[in-house]
């Protein structure tokens, strides 16, 4: 979010220290009170009651966030969030604000409920009252059963290394001796269509053998249920079957693995639930794209597994977080950006938003249904598995069988009869084989992504509903995987090269204002032909255009507008008719509202978001690099820059092919030798390069020096690095989730990170600017960002969790925050820049405030830590709203 300095006026020296008037006895030593406290922070003699916070004192949101963190250590005042701040922007309306919602007590304050939950709290369908944390000891990992799972899982993935080596092999060899195309092609049919198979049954028959049945219960990381929890999640993620998320193959998947799915269900996200028997799904419901409904999470180190239940005709929208024990009535709905936190229920025919979420009047399912009974869906399924069995596989596995008989490098070499190649002869062969696959890549890509697109769109025409599950969805689908191919992105973004290649894809950007940071390196949409950006606008990473609607049975196309002169934070959900016009601040993670009044000039912060000032906008003293010939010279030495730090990525990258094709090489040389081992080798050596390789490349790219905080223009060259920086390629960072692996390719990294740690899926942009603490416990999809790029001004400062922290499911931490000892961010949310989170508390919400845990949690605490998994017990769901 845009700030402007922090700068206040000061008074003159006769002037009273803390500038209050008359209102009666009630407020006057709170506003004397917080006044005082301001001053301090803005290094001001005086403060008046009646002056706005960011226009006349010149505060900024950091800030007022310290300001709030001040005021909290007081016992004799209320206690203020960051929404307070802005609904109540004078110190005045502040006090008068507070003192309406709560006394200013101690006590008081521990009890408080969360921020703007007045509506639901008189609703039985709201989560238990909540209770103030208790004082806990935070809970150590035992560092032996660490240890010993790490191991474990060390020892799967080389077993799974050398299975899947002797397997290749020997399908290669099989392969190899069929005689003419049809030979070749019957037996890759035979062997890639067997492995297929084989690949989408053992991940479940290994979870019906390792646990049985799921069902609701608690136990610590790094135990032996743990360890069976990691290896079925690991064999889910990488089976074959998730390619075919959205189809109706992918339902039956889910219904093999125990989940209860009603009729006509259609699921969209690749977020795989791993707790599947916990999991229950009525008929008539649809899930978007990035929805978390995984049936666990981690929470002060110990795994909890809990109901996800949904009923029948429900609607669960984009970037949404589903946590344990949350159920959905029949008819709801969940709009974007928005998640149930733990024990909250929507009840039958509501829509709910926010997070966490809160009733609306807002209807998110706007597009009519369409004929799309099961006999579609069993025809298109059963399509859609012939054509990857008798298609995609053999000619996958022939196509690869023809590439290594046509070039002599790879064929001489898997023969046994041949001799070892010398050193010089590998290392041309390896730059020949990784240029070609290069630019090979690129120039298909580049063809393709510009053409086939404009293609299918002659084809599916916007506006029009289309039942799912038919040629026109097929399309769609191919239109989406191949416009938000990651890697042109991660090459142009964060400079001037991302607009004409966005404008290539088919986006309308109209007369463009080129800053060199039009947009991130993460673009998604559904289709690039009807996206809209207007003049001026800057966008940071994580956009999500939803130019498609869904519901279980139709979608529909529609054009996406975004308004001229707006600044999109990170990780914005933007779907069709957002009520959002020229000049607008969209804050990280906001949801964008899809009713009222269309907001122009003002800015939006939250979910459900509420209006800001769009005036704080950025620090005055760059102002004089965004016009004129300061710009022309700040945007030419950045496009210098910026082509420098792609040319260099691109060599990176390069290289890293190089390397892998070098090992390939290698492998294969020694095949004739070493036989199969060599094969089964090439697997973990590879990960073991490729972790290395870009641990080092990142390294010296900072010089192997840690980041400074940064307070810049986006012309500055400390911004520069920062882009070159974000990118160096980190997918391999996916593997070692849920390892102890994890903290230590951390550590390799910069981040400053204690003991014990347990991370399932965090991502962290700037490593050397973050500190996490002994045996805090990260979930999946949980984010720690230490900077923010706000119009044309950067900013970067350290983050700091202390020791037993907890991130929830898609939490977002933001730069110069600091969480104190066993502190707990709730799923889904954002913790702004400069919070203070006191140690022992519970903090949810978006934006994040004080969120003491639900009376029902402790209870259930106390029961959970006797109830172990079982192979044979079987518990249903309490809803009956599915088939």
């Amino acid at each position: 979010m845009a700030e402007t300095s922090s700068k206040a006026p000061m008074t003159g020296p006769d002037e009273s220290a803390v500038g209050t008037r008359e209102t009666g006895p009630a407020g006057r030593e709170t506003e004397r009170e917080l006044a005082a406290v301001l001053a301090e922070i803005v290094g001001a003699e005086d403060v008046p009651v009646d002056s706005h916070f960011f226009t006349d004192l010149g505060a900024n949101s950091l800030v007022m966030a310290q300001f709030c963190a001040r005021v909290r250590k007081r016992p004799d005042l209320p206690s203020p969030s960051m929404r307070d701040i802005y609904r109540n922007p004078t110190i005045r309306s502040l006090a008068a604000g507070l003192g309406d919602t709560a006394p200013a007590t101690a006590p008081a304050r521990a009890a408080a409920a969360p921020a703007d939950t007045g509506a639901h709290q008189a609703s039985p369908s709201a989560p238990a009252t909540p209770v103030p944390p208790p004082p806990a000891q935070i809970p150590r990992t035992s560092r032996v059963r660490q240890r010993v799972c790490g191991t474990f899982q060390l020892l799967v993935f080389l077993g799974y290394s050398l299975v899947t080596g002797f397997v290749t092999a020997r399908g290669y060899e099989w392969v190899a001796a069929g005689s003419g195309i049809g030979g070749v092609y019957w037996r890759s049919l035979v062997f890639g269509g067997g492995g297929f198979v084989a690949l989408c049954v053992f991940p479940v028959i290994a979870k019906w053998v390792l646990v049985g049945r799921w069902k609701p219960a608690e136990f610590p990381v790094w135990g032996l249920a743990y360890a069976r929890l990691w290896l079925v999640r690991v064999l889910l993620h990488a089976n074959p079957m998730v390619f075919l998320v959205g189809t109706p193959l992918y339902v039956l998947y889910l219904r093999s693995l125990g989940a209860r799915i009603g009729r006509h269900v259609t699921i969209l996200s690749r977020s795989v639930p791993v707790c599947t028997d916990l999991v229950t799904i009525g008929a008539g419901t649809v899930i978007h794209r990035t929805s978390f409904f995984l049936g666990y999470r981690a929470h002060a180190g110990r795994i909890q597994t809990g109901r996800v239940t949904l009923g029948r005709d429900v609607f669960v929208g984009e970037q949404t977080v589903l946590d344990i024990d949350t159920s959905m009535g029949d008819g709801a709905q969940l709009g974007h950006s928005s998640a149930l936190h733990r024990f909250q229920r929507v009840p039958d025919g509501e829509h709910w938003h926010g997070s966490p979420a809160e009733p609306t009047q807002t209807d998110y399912l706007r597009i009519t249904p369409a004929r799309c009974g099961t006999a579609r869906r069993t025809w298109f399924g059963v399509l859609t598995l012939l054509q990857w069995i008798f298609l995609y596989v053999p000619f996958g596995v022939g196509g690869t069988y023809m590439l290594f008989t046509e070039v002599p490098a790879l064929g001489e070499r898997l023969d046994p009869r041949t001799v070892m190649s010398a050193r010089p002869e590998l290392i041309a062969d390896a730059l020949v084989l990784s240029l070609a696959l290069s630019l090979g890549f690129v120039a298909v890509g580049v063809v393709a992504l510009c053409a086939v697109p404009r293609l299918l769109s002659l084809a599916v025409r916007p506006g029009r509903v289309y039942p799912l599950y038919g040629l026109h969805y097929a399309l769609h689908q191919v239109t989406v995987r191949l416009t938000n191919v990651k890697f042109f992105a991660w090459l142009f973004g964060d400079s001037s090269y991302i607009v004409p290649y966005l404008r290539a894809l088919g986006y309308d950007l109209s007369r463009v204002v080129q800053t060199g940071s039009n947009f991130g390196t993460e673009v998604r949409h559904e289709t690039p032909l009807l996206v809209s950006v207007g003049s001026g606008t800057m966008v940071a990473d994580g956009l999500s255009v939803l130019n498609a609607e869904f519901s279980s049975t139709s979608f529909r196309l529609s054009r996406v507008s975004i308004g001229p002169r707006n600044f999109l934070g990170n990780d914005v959900v933007y779907p069709v008719g957002g009520r959002t016009g020229e000049n607008c601040l969209l804050a990280t993670k906001v949801l964008v509202p899809l009713d009222g009044e269309v907001r122009e000039g003002v800015g939006l912060l939250g979910s459900p978001s509420f209006e800001i000032p769009r005036s704080v906008e950025r620090d005055a003293r760059f102002d004089h690099l965004r016009t004129g010939d300061a710009l022309r010279r700040g945007l030419a030495a950045k496009n210098r820059y910026n082509r420098r730090s792609m040319a260099l990525m691109l060599f990176v990258r390069w290289t890293h092919l190089f390397a892998l094709s070098l090992l390939a090489l290698v492998c294969a040389d020694l095949y004739g030798a070493a036989g199969h081992v060599v094969i089964a080798a090439y697997l973990p050596l590879a990960l073991a390069l490729t972790t290395g390789y870009f641990v080092l490349v990142e390294r010296c790219v900072t010089s192997f020096r840690g980041l400074r905080p940064q307070l810049c223009s986006i012309y500055d060259r400390a911004f520069w690095l920062h882009e070159r920086l974000w990118k160096v390629p980190a997918l391999y960072l996916n593997v070692f989730n849920g390892t102890p692996f994890k903290s230590v390719v951390w550590r390799l990294l910069g981040v400053r990170i204690g003991r014990g740690v347990f991370d399932d899926g965090c991502f962290l942009t700037e490593r050397t600017l973050a500190a996490i603490g002994d045996d805090c416990t990260l979930n999946a999809g949980s984010v720690i960002q230490c900077h923010s790029q706000e119009d044309g001004t950067f900013k970067s400062d350290h983050t700091t969790l202390g020791a037993g922290c907890t991130l929830g499911v898609g939490a977002y931490v933001h730069y110069g925050v600091t969480m104190g000892d066993g502190a707990v961010l709730a799923a889904d949310s954002f913790l702004m820049k400069g919070e203070e989170v006191p140690p022992h508390a519970r903090w949810g919400g978006n934006p994040a405030v004080d969120m003491p845990e639900p009376a029902g949690a402790a209870r259930d605490h106390g029961r959970a830590d006797h109830r172990q998994l079982s192979g044979g017990h079987r518990e249903h769901p309490t809803a009956d709203s599915t088939t």
